[in-house]
């Protein structure tokens, strides 16, 4: 359950372990890999790499204002959104307690049936929180009436929001992810404990990393039967927002933060590999 399905049981998806491997075809051949990662954050792996194939870690590559890069102070988005710029929650936010909302999102592509997403709506309302739940448009008709309003009494359902903004947000104390990358990168560069909700790809393996490797948080454990259970929902916000160790989550988010901002600063492991590449091609 660490490792993408593909990988473990490469017969169970033929398709999907074809298109992943072909993604490695010619980099022995490359110039250049670069990497949008940061050496601190898996220094093994980034050392094997550098070392395979010559990559180079140059993340995380979030606008600079969440880097706090006074190089590029006015940086602020990533210049597109696939879904618009309204973001009401914003205001809602600001009504909110310092570190005390939820921050639910399980990604732009990935599909939940109407009994996990009732699942996952019944656990986030029983943790007690006050939340803030990203369900796209074309996923929200599985909500029943009942959740929706079980919901409106402390939460609030939107279709999208700006999710890097909304990290950044001092009302926010956790986020329940899928555990893409990019995502949790955004965390990591926040300082956001986590909830782990893997679904499939490499989700798998970050939400081992997130509870194992940098103990920023925990990972929620499906049932026998491959459903994620609305009491292990609750029981996953409960332990990272009030459990024995909520603080040791929040001190490890804080420095594995630190420490990306570090990477990406002037002389910074990432920008020492960004301004080489930069060298090398602008004396082209």
């Amino acid at each position: 359950e660490d490792v993408p399905p593909f990988a473990g049981a490469p017969e169970s998806q033929p398709g999907f372990f074809k298109m992943s491997i072909g993604q490695f075809d010619g980099l022995e051949e490359a110039d250049d890999v670069l990497v949008n990662s940061f050496s601190d954050i898996e220094p093994t792996e980034a050392e094997y790499m550098e070392l395979t194939w010559g990559a180079k870690t140059v993340g995380p590559t979030l606008p600079s204002f969440y880097l706090e890069d006074d190089r590029l102070p006015s940086n602020k988005s990533y210049g597109f959104n696939l879904f618009g710029d309204d973001a009401p929650c914003l205001d809602w936010l600001e009504e909110q307690s310092i570190s005390s909302v939820v921050l639910v999102s399980y990604g732009t592509f990935s599909n939940y049936d109407a009994t996990q997403l009732e699942e996952l709506g019944n656990g986030v309302c029983s943790s007690g929180k006050p939340f803030l739940w990203v369900v796209r448009s074309n996923e929200a008709h599985k909500l029943s009436e009942e959740v929706k309003a079980k919901c409106e009494k402390n939460g609030l359902i939107v279709s999208w929001c700006p999710q890097l903004e909304v990290l950044a947000h001092k009302a926010i104390g956790c986020f329940v992810t899928h555990c893409g990358w990019n995502s949790t990168l955004e965390a990591v560069v926040c300082g956001v404990p986590l909830v782990g909700i893997p679904h499939w790809a490499d989700q798998l393996t970050i939400a081992k990393y997130v509870e194992s490797a940098w103990d920023i948080g925990v990972r929620a454990r499906k049932s026998e039967n491959g459903l994620l259970r609305s009491g292990e929902v609750g029981r996953c916000i409960r332990e990272v927002m009030d459990g024995e160790r909520k603080d040791e989550y929040k001190r490890n988010a804080t420095k594995l933060m630190q420490k990306a901002k570090e990477a990406m600063r002037d002389g910074g492991s990432s920008d020492k590999h960004i301004a080489e590449f930069t060298a090398k091609y602008s004396s082209i």
